[in-house]
């Protein structure tokens, strides 16, 4: 009888190791580097060859300059949501429809009567 090869059990619920996190993030952030230097590149080159419609192609190789290292700071520290059933201790949340133990429903609180005659 021949005996099957190893199949590694899928866990498609568990979370990404922190480490895939990390390094996934920082190969998105040297790839969005890598397209800045060639926007800077590109630049430097329309510039020196005096390309026809320089007032175009300039103000786009400059919005790319200036906006892609915003976007990727903002990406390398994103990190996935965290799952609301993990959290536990004083983070977790109460939900609406339970009542705070000890507190009385509006039927069995006493009435309040004001008098305003001396």
């Amino acid at each position: 009888m021949k005996r099957q090869a190893y199949q590694p059990i899928l866990i498609t619920d568990a979370a990404r190791s922190q480490d895939d996190q990390l390094n996934s993030r920082q190969k998105r952030y040297v790839l969005m580097m890598g397209i800045r230097v060639a926007c800077v590149i590109v630049g430097a080159v329309l510039v020196g060859v005096q390309a026809p419609l320089l007032w175009l192609w300039l103000p786009m190789v400059a919005l790319g300059m200036i906006l892609i290292p915003w976007l990727a700071v903002l990406l390398a520290n994103d990190r996935p949501p965290k799952d609301e059933h993990r959290k536990t201790g004083r983070f977790r949340s109460r939900r609406r429809d339970e009542t705070p133990p000890m507190s009385l429903t509006a039927e069995e609180r006493p009435a309040k009567v004001i008098d305003v005659d001396p």
